[in-house]
């Protein structure tokens, strides 16, 4: 029989989550930053949408990895497409917001070039045999993991890239345009709203930095390492004598 009351509600729930591997999760999640990036700027109502949906895509960013832990779906491939998620979404949010002049055009182009470095150098590291987790990972220093891989690290990072999306997108509906939810507001108030918006921008920016040396430097260090035993095995054996 296939009827409700047969099946146990554990067995239902588990038939339920199967559907939900951590890669779709991350499609999810980058789907719903893009949409959210589309709202913007349409109206108040829909650029508080938008900051919803924000939440919703950050959120989904640790339900993807809670079920890889879970489930014991961590894979090398899963965990590049994650940081393909990450980057595609810091990437989409702060161009927007660079091209309407709310922060610095320097802002998505820095995120640009760290994320390409730093994903050069993993991809250099992933094809040599080494890994993001357990067994030879490239992060080989406890301040590299703890920087980079640990979990106040991370969540500190998504906290303050939603945080700072989110008040950028408040600001968007309430002080700005001809249909600003807050209608005029004072010049001072104008500054301190501002303020807040660069000083949240550039200092997520500055963690992102101190997150990514870690990995340029023992990722330079791997790649300097593998340069020069290559050098060494091309050197005839009479001649390294």
């Amino acid at each position: 029989m296939h009827g409700s009351g047969c099946t146990p509600p554990g067995r239902r729930w588990a038939g339920i989550t199967m559907h939900w591997s951590p890669n779709r999760v991350t499609f999810v999640r980058v789907m719903a930053g893009f949409v959210a990036v589309g709202l913007f700027g349409r109206g108040p109502w829909m650029n508080l949408t938008a900051v919803a949906l924000t939440v919703a895509a950050v959120a989904l960013d640790a339900l993807d990895g809670h079920i890889a832990r879970r489930r014991n779906l961590a894979t090398p491939v899963g965990a590049q497409i994650d940081i393909l998620g990450d980057r595609l979404i810091e990437n989409v949010y702060f161009t927007y917001f660079a091209v309407v002049g709310m922060v610095s055009l320097w802002l998505p182009v820095f995120f640009f070039a760290r994320g390409a470095a730093t994903d050069f150098l993993r991809g250099l590291a992933l094809r040599a045999g080494h890994s993001g987790w357990g067994a030879n990972p490239l992060l080989q220093t406890w301040w590299g993991r703890t920087l980079v891989a640990s979990r106040w690290s991370r969540g500190l990072y998504a906290a303050m890239k939603c945080l700072c999306f989110c008040y950028l997108g408040l600001e968007l509906a309430l002080t700005r345009g001809p249909v600003a939810l807050l209608g005029d507001l004072s010049e001072n108030a104008q500054l301190t709203i501002r303020t807040g918006a660069l000083t949240l921008s550039w200092a997520t920016a500055a963690f992102c930095l101190v997150r990514g040396l870690p990995i340029v430097w023992e990722g330079w260090r791997h790649v300097a390492g593998s340069l020069a035993s290559r050098r060494g095995a091309k050197i005839p054996a009479g001649e390294a004598g």
